[in-house]
């Protein structure tokens, strides 16, 4: 169930939110509010400075003024434009976890489907000597009850790779105690 975002700072001051349940309404919402001119409006530091010191020729501000004022509205500029950024990278952040959520419980599903097939494929890779020269395809993908199943077709030499292997990286005791009860240590 997809949550409702919103940008609830700008609500708070008067100024109209964004609101968005998929990447599609957010594209949405942005070109209706970033479609007002009043709304958002990009002016560089130069444009400013420009404007004051028209206004400093014509007498309807002073000098020191126009310096504080100028400073003032980069400072307000900068902050908005980094709780917009912000903003936008938390809602990125959150879609790309979703993404990842999704596409990892199909991995996951994936190779837990093709596990038995695998394990027939590297038995007879083996057998034929063809391949890479690790014992088990897709290693580092497997989970501790698929690799504890494929180690029953393995020699002592095969099974001492794999505990290498496994001692090196994820050193999962699980594994390592199979291995080892397989070698009779």
């Amino acid at each position: 169930m997809a949550e409702r975002r919103s940008t609830k700072k700008a609500s708070a001051k008067g100024e109209a939110t964004v609101e968005a349940k998929s990447p599609a309404e957010l594209r949405k919402a942005l070109r209706a509010h970033l479609g007002r001119p009043a709304g958002i409006v990009m002016l560089s530091r130069d444009r400013i400075e420009e404007a004051l010191d028209e206004a400093v020729k014509n007498g309807q501000i002073t000098a020191k003024g126009a310096r504080t004022l100028a400073a003032d509205l980069v400072k307000r500029g900068r902050k908005q434009t980094d709780d917009v950024l912000g903003d936008l990278e938390q809602l990125l952040g959150r879609g790309r976890d979703e993404i990842g959520g999704r596409t990892s419980r199909a991995r996951k599903r994936a190779a837990k489907a093709a596990s038995p097939a695998l394990a027939k494929v590297d038995k007879a890779r083996r057998a034929a000597g063809v391949g890479p020269n690790f014992p088990i395809l897709e290693y580092d993908e497997l989970n501790v009850a698929q690799v504890q199943s494929r180690l029953s077709d393995l020699t002592p030499a095969q099974l001492r790779k794999v505990r290498d292997h496994e001692k090196r990286n994820a050193n999962r005791k699980t594994i390592l105690n199979a291995i080892e009860k397989k070698l009779g240590s």
